[in-house]
């Protein structure tokens, strides 16, 4: 039986591929290389935990270092602990997989290069998300890890043409196996019990993040300065970050936030099959995961374009509304107006979207697809 050895951070959208893979025909393996610890969800396949191993114990300052100082930082780190590319070599000498797999490229495949480089007998697939090359291309250290990495590469997955184009701008020179949403696709059918109908939705619905990438500040006071146009509506706010918490809070808005880790993924579902309208603002990301999420849940999406990408799933005052400038409070909040006096738009949008989401993100379909990269790099 084949092994597939996938090098990734824990979270939603990795749980959510490897439940993509078909459990009877490959040996599964997780190298955790954040070494966070097992997760639940994922007891069907083995993980590799456990693994970083302190050599001397933290000192006073090293915490500075790491962040202020990280060049050098990165000089000692090896005399400190268990390197991810010390771990990897053992690991890969032991299990010798047919394929490593691994997802984004500054946490999970900067730190195994150098070993990959080592293996070159081994097929490398690496799966980009969000901003791992729009956003870091732009910075001379990062650009020069990005090639190495893409160097070494063989197969390419993407959520969106951009970043195969990017990847090619930066040197990539392997095969280039499909564009599929990071987490794979949705059990529709299961999914649509938790959707209420057009007419009954009076939520709106804002990604909380607050941070490089995320604006949700822009959109929050967005929709403060239209108080008149959303008195009939309820304003939530999921995934908030603390500046958003605190600014909610000190401004005594009356809306209902739930905080970063605060609600399950199933629960954040089950909102968006109750809003009439989503927005996710971002000054970087590749085909966000909340946006095609609200998508399949009906919610009508306004949501920032960064490179391009969002328009590779909404077609503008169609399907959704693309926002041009996510730091610009007055052209979201003409948005949003726009989107609620144009009712019909969003009624029509609900249908296309319903389209879209059967054809692009029906999990049994993404998973024929899912399968069928697996088979043809391991044939």
């Amino acid at each position: 039986m084949k092994r597939i050895l996938f090098v990734a951070m824990p979270s939603i959208h990795f749980i959510r591929w490897v439940e993509n893979i078909p459990k009877d025909k490959y040996e599964i393996y997780w190298f955790d290389i954040l070494d966070r610890g097992e997760i639940q969800e994922l007891s069907h396949i083995k993980q590799i935990v456990g693994w970083k191993k302190r050599k001397i114990p933290n000192f006073i300052g090293e915490y500075f270092l790491s962040k202020k100082l990280t060049p050098i930082y990165n000089l000692i780190y090896p005399f400190l602990e268990t390197t991810e590319n010390k771990a990897l070599k053992e690991l890969i000498q032991k299990l010798n997989p047919d394929i490593i797999h691994s997802f984004e490229m500054q946490s999970c495949s900067y730190p195994i290069n150098n070993v990959l480089d080592e293996q070159k007998n081994i097929p490398w697939l690496y799966s980009c998300w969000g901003s791992d090359l729009f956003y870091y291309k732009n910075f001379d250290f990062h650009k020069r890890k990005i090639r190495k990495a893409l160097a070494r590469v063989n197969f390419l997955l993407t959520d969106c043409h951009r970043d195969y184009t990017l990847a090619l701008q930066l040197g990539f020179k392997g095969e280039h196996v499909g564009v599929l949403p990071g987490g794979g696709g949705y059990d529709l059918s299961t999914l649509r019990g938790y959707k209420k109908v057009f007419s009954s939705r009076k939520i709106i619905l804002i990604k909380g993040y607050q941070h490089t990438f995320g604006k949700a500040l822009t959109v929050v006071k967005a929709l403060q300065s239209i108080p008149s146009v959303l008195q009939h509506f309820e304003i939530v706010i999921f995934g908030a970050h603390n500046k958003v918490l605190n600014y909610i809070e000190e401004n005594n808005l009356n809306y209902r936030v739930y905080a970063r880790h605060e609600l399950s993924h199933r629960e954040v579902l089950k909102i968006m099959g109750e809003s009439l309208i989503y927005i996710g603002n971002s000054i970087s990301d590749g085909i966000p995961n909340t946006m095609i999420e609200a998508m399949v849940m009906g919610a009508f999406p306004i949501q920032s374009n960064p490179g391009k990408v969002t328009e590779e799933l909404i077609e503008d005052y169609k399907n959704g509304i693309l926002i041009n400038d996510p730091e610009n409070v007055e052209e979201i909040s003409v948005l949003i107006k726009y989107a609620l006096e144009h009712e019909e738009m969003m009624k029509s949008a609900f249908t296309m979207n319903e389209l879209l989401s059967e054809k692009k993100f029906n999990l049994f379909e993404n998973q024929k697809d899912v399968a069928a990269v697996y088979k043809r790099i391991l044939s």
